[in-house]
């Protein structure tokens, strides 16, 4: 298999392409047939990141506005809870650890996030043991989730790193080499 058939991988170890085993055939983010690394998709965007096409910037604010709403009325479901509490007498300790536990998981969920946007994880099962402590504390991670919508789609950055330095690596490797070798023509043997 030559190089322009193989998909390209990122540092991650995960493909450039939109699926792992898509086609080599298959047409890229800008409309022509694919040659080289494919833009990774983000979540409510495809790959529109790329070149900020398909109402963009529409969809990030509407995307923030959304987050912001869930955020507001997950506290207001908070609130609910702590009211129950509050009618069953549960005492004041109780009350105040509850205020803790949610104020530190939000804090720890929005810093987990924010930090999920800008670099993969080092260790993913750390990562993956957090993840109840960040469904706790999931009004922080709609926060984080609301605050990078007004700058860039979340994770925009990092996967705009990765793309243009798999580009990169596939331009390198396509001018080092002096044609394609599936192409020559095999010298012909005398009759």
């Amino acid at each position: 298999m030559s190089d322009d058939e193989q998909t390209p991988r990122t540092a991650g170890g995960t493909t450039d392409g939109k699926t792992a085993g898509s086609a080599a055939g298959k047409t890229a983010a800008t409309g022509g047939p694919s040659a080289g690394p494919r833009p990774e998709e983000i979540r409510f965007f495809g790959t529109t990141w790329v070149d900020h096409s398909g109402h963009y910037a529409l969809r990030r604010a509407g995307l923030a506005a959304g987050a912001l709403a869930a955020a507001v009325a997950a506290c207001f479901v908070l609130r609910f809870a702590f009211q129950g509490l509050q009618i069953a007498n549960t005492g004041g300790l109780v009350n105040g650890l509850v205020i803790v536990m949610f104020a530190v998981c939000s804090a720890i969920a929005c810093r987990k996030t924010w930090e999920g946007f800008q670099r993969r994880p080092d260790d993913p099962a750390r990562e993956d043991s957090l993840r109840s402590l960040k469904a706790i504390g999931f009004i922080g991670s709609l926060l984080a989730y609301a605050a990078r919508c007004l700058t860039e789609a979340p994770g925009e950055k990092l996967h705009r790193a990765e793309y243009e330095a798999a580009l990169a690596r596939y331009e390198k490797r396509r001018g080092s080499r002096t044609g394609n070798p599936a192409a020559r023509r095999k010298p012909r043997r005398g009759k």
